[in-house]
């Protein structure tokens, strides 16, 4: 017999105001969600009984601003966890037949994120779900892609086959660390971009001299995007990493002197490989220097790091909820992807390209 169990999650059905900056997007997001095409989802999805948002505990923020985008109410669930940390879940209204889609990012705690995604999933395919859309803007374990030292596993794909397996359908990403992930999937994959977001943003700052930065080799082709977006000069940051999170900055390969340098990135996680390539970038004669990413993990000693660190600002989304001690240092600035992720959802509902949501 199970003991009783303790409430995590409470169900609710009403949202709370979100701050005007935290839902701002890029001019392409923008125009798909604006308030004419706003109206006429709110009309077609908000009485469409066969489709159904629901979350879990990962961020439970972020999909409700997408279902204010959407015009539609979060699904109501039940979520638990007994005494012995078991998870239980139960779904309290009914999915037969429908379009079902689940919000949550595979982030800290990772395991327990992901065994509950899991357990939904598994929920969701037993209570009959016409189909389950699992929208992972963060997916946990993405950086062990492949076998680099002798006798190691390739987590990312272990999570793939569990997700799949769980009985998801199809799956929504957001700046996967490798794009080949999506080829790990045995089922529909979108890969969707934050780079409207935050292009959007540090075009309205209008930075002069403004050079893009990639931190490593791997990141180049980001980098070369995001700087084709806002018309301006690519540098790279050779880097040689000598263990798991520890990182040793070598040279910079272009020129930053006396140029605004944006570093370009998809995690920062520890934070140690950010600051060396700020230190490094003002060693070669940059005058200021920004960074923005897609995904803020921000471990161990990373938020005191960028507290303590030259790095003018670091513009982060929301695909991982900001902790109370990151949301107090000045620096970091959050941008909402959740207009990009609705529109997203509804072209994928409503069956049309998705194509435009990449400009």
């Amino acid at each position: 017999m199970k003991t009783e169990a303790t409430d995590i999650v409470t169900p609710t059905t009403t949202t709370e105001t979100q701050e005007a900056a935290g839902l701002a997007t890029a001019a392409g997001a923008r125009s798909k969600i604006s308030s004419a095409a706003s109206s006429r989802r709110r009309f077609s999805l908000s009485g469409d009984k066969h489709f159904k948002i629901f979350a879990g505990s990962a961020n439970r923020e972020l999909a409700v601003k997408v279902c204010e985008h959407l015009g539609v109410t979060l699904g109501e669930t039940k979520l638990q966890r007994f005494a012995d940390g078991e998870i239980y879940f139960q779904l309290l209204e009914n999915v037969r037949g429908a379009d079902v889609f689940l919000v949550q990012p595979t982030c800290y705690p990772v395991d327990q994120n992901l065994v509950e995604l899991l357990i939904m999933i598994d929920a969701l395919k037993r209570a009959s779900a016409g189909r389950i859309t699992v929208v992972v803007p963060y997916y946990g374990y993405a950086r062990q892609d492949r076998k680099d030292r002798p006798r190691v596993a390739i987590s990312s794909k272990l999570v793939a086959d569990l997700i799949t397996t769980a009985g998801a359908n199809r799956a929504l990403f957001m700046d996967l660390h490798a794009a080949q992930i999506q080829g790990f999937f045995n089922i529909p994959v979108d890969h969707m971009f934050a780079s409207p977001v935050l292009v959007g943003y540090f075009r309205e700052l209008n930075m002069p001299n403004l050079t893009v930065v990639s931190p490593d080799a791997g990141g180049v082709e980001r980098a070369r995007h995001f700087a084709q977006k806002v018309d301006a000069p690519m540098a790279i940051v050779d880097k040689r990493r000598t263990d798991i999170n520890v990182t040793e900055v070598m040279h910079v390969i272009g020129d930053v002197k006396d140029r605004t340098c944006l570093i370009v990135d998809d995690i920062v996680d520890t934070a140690g490989t950010l600051v060396k390539t700020v230190d490094a970038l003002l060693q070669q004669g940059a005058t200021r220097v920004y960074a923005c990413a897609s995904h803020a993990v921000l471990s161990g000693p990373a938020i005191e790091r960028i507290a303590n660190s030259r790095l003018e600002e670091l513009v982060v989304t929301d695909s991982i909820p900001l902790r109370p001690e990151a949301q107090r240092v000045e620096k970091i600035k959050v941008r909402s992807v959740s207009g990009l992720l609705a529109a997203t959802i509804e072209s994928i509902h409503m069956e049309t390209s998705v194509s435009s949501l990449f400009n």
